[in-house]
C-alpha cells in the first residue's frame, strides 16, 4: 500500500514539475514567429505549408498563419487549376503573398 502512495506522489510531483516547465517555456522563452497571409482568386483552394495542410485559402487570407523565421514551401492547389508552389523566406516582418491560380484548359 505504501508503494502505491509513493508512486502516486511521484506522478503528481512529475505532473506539477512538467506543468511548471511548460509554463516557463510559454512565458519566457517563446520562439519568434512571422505572420504569413496569402491572397488569391480561388477561396476554397487548399493551402499546404511545409507539407502540412493548413486549410482553405480564404481562411489563410482572413486569419493568416504564424511561422518560425526561415524558408517554407507554400503550395496552393485546387481541382481544375494548375498548382501554385514556391519557397518563401520569412525573416522578421509579416509576409503577404498575392497569387492567381490558372485554370487548366479543357
Amino acid at each position: 500500500m505504501r508503494a502505491v502512495r509513493t508512486f502516486a506522489a511521484l506522478v503528481v510531483s512529475l505532473a506539477v514539475t512538467g506543468g511548471v516547465l511548460a509554463a516557463c517555456q510559454l512565458a519566457g522563452y517563446a520562439q519568434p514567429t512571422v505572420s504569413l497571409r496569402v491572397r488569391g482568386n480561388v477561396a476554397d483552394a487548399q493551402v499546404t505549408i511545409d507539407d502540412i495542410p493548413v486549410g482553405a485559402l480564404g481562411f489563410v487570407q482572413a486569419r493568416g498563419v504564424t511561422l518560425p523565421p526561415g524558408k517554407h514551401r507554400v503550395t496552393i492547389e485546387q481541382s481544375g487549376y494548375f498548382p501554385w508552389d514556391a519557397v518563401v523566406k520569412t525573416k522578421d516582418k509579416p509576409v503577404m503573398l498575392q497569387i492567381a491560380l490558372v485554370p487548366v484548359p479543357d
